[in-house]
C-alpha cells in the first residue's frame, strides 16, 4: 500500500492523548482523580494530554484505570503482511 501522507509520531501521540482525554471526561473524572486512580503523577497526565508525551508504563496504567486496557493489549495483533515475501518468511519462522 502506498501512503501519500504519513503521520508523524507527534500527531499519532496527540490523537491517542485526545482520545484518552475524551474517555476521561466521558467517565466524569478530573485529571487529579484519574492520576490518583492510575497511580500516575498529575504532572505526567497533564503533560500527556497537552503534548502526547508519556511513558509506556504510565500509558498502560491510565488505560487500566479507564478500563480500556484491551485496546492496548490488542495493539499490533492484526498487522497485515506487506508483501508475499513477508508471508513466506512468516511461515518459515
Amino acid at each position: 500500500m502506498i501512503h501519500l501522507y504519513q503521520r508523524t509520531w507527534t500527531e499519532i501521540n496527540m490523537d491517542i492523548a485526545g482520545r484518552m482525554g475524551k474517555i476521561r471526561k466521558r467517565k466524569k473524572l478530573t485529571q487529579k482523580a484519574l492520576a490518583a486512580k492510575a497511580g500516575v503523577s498529575l504532572g505526567s497526565l497533564k503533560r500527556f494530554e497537552q503534548s502526547g508525551e508519556i511513558s509506556l508504563q504510565s500509558l498502560t496504567k491510565l488505560a487500566i484505570a479507564l478500563e480500556v486496557e484491551e485496546e492496548l493489549d490488542g495493539l499490533f495483533s492484526q498487522v497485515p503482511f506487506g508483501s508475499i515475501e513477508e508471508i513466506l518468511n512468516g511461515q518459515t519462522k
